[in-house]
């Protein structure tokens, strides 16, 4: 973020710590899509998620006022990865619904799936991988599953990432690890379910 955008978030925020709905909405214009997708890829769910962002930034906009300074972005992801821990421990008795349950993957699902340079057999290929991946992120213990989402989805650092989760650099490093090897071994085992370019060789009948 440059120093202008920087100096405007912070005027924004300051708007907003003394009641202005409209500055705050603008801060919201600005991360709803990021809050969006981190919710998204913990839960799973397009409604979950949307409920989850939703609640994130009425939390935000309620707590702003205790705001102060730093990372305006690891404020809410901090605040919209706890909002989804509170309800995954909220529905941790009931059954998970499957991946297909969702339906497929459109634009207002997911939108960090959406490419529209990509060819109809580039984005179904993209799309048929994403959605293993997700299956393999929805496996791993919620800790695990936000370091991952937080890294390797939304490329924040080691940092930040011990800034939103309250862990300490070793513990995120560690989290991610074991994440990553689990998600490696999902595939491994899944490998009927990758698009064939992908497969290992005796999962793909054509080779």
């Amino acid at each position: 973020m440059s120093g202008q955008n920087v100096a405007e978030e912070t005027e924004l925020i300051s708007a907003a710590q003394q009641g202005n709905v409209d500055a705050f909405n603008e801060l919201v214009l600005v991360y709803q899509q990021r809050v969006y997708n981190v919710a998204y890829h913990i839960m799973a769910d397009p409604a979950a998620a949307a409920d989850a962002a939703q609640d994130a930034f009425v939390s935000a906009f309620q707590a702003i006022s205790r705001f102060r300074g730093g990372s305006f972005r690891s404020y809410l992801l901090r605040i919209v990865t706890n909002t989804c821990y509170d309800e995954m421990r909220r529905r941790k008795r009931r059954p998970t619904a499957s991946f297909e349950d969702f339906g497929e993957l459109d634009e207002d699902a997911n939108p960090v799936l959406v490419n529209g340079h990509e060819g109809p057999e580039e984005l179904a290929e993209r799309q048929e991988m994403a959605e293993v991946i997700q299956a393999a992120i929805e496996m791993l213990p919620p800790d695990q599953r936000t370091t991952l989402v937080l890294s390797d989805v939304q490329g924040l650092a080691y940092e930040e990432i011990a800034e939103v989760t309250g862990a300490s650099l070793g513990t995120v490093k560690s989290r991610l690890a074991r994440a990553r090897g689990k998600v490696r071994d999902y595939l491994a085992e899944h490998g009927e379910l990758l698009p064939a370019r992908y497969r290992p060789r005796d999962e793909d009948p054509e080779r």
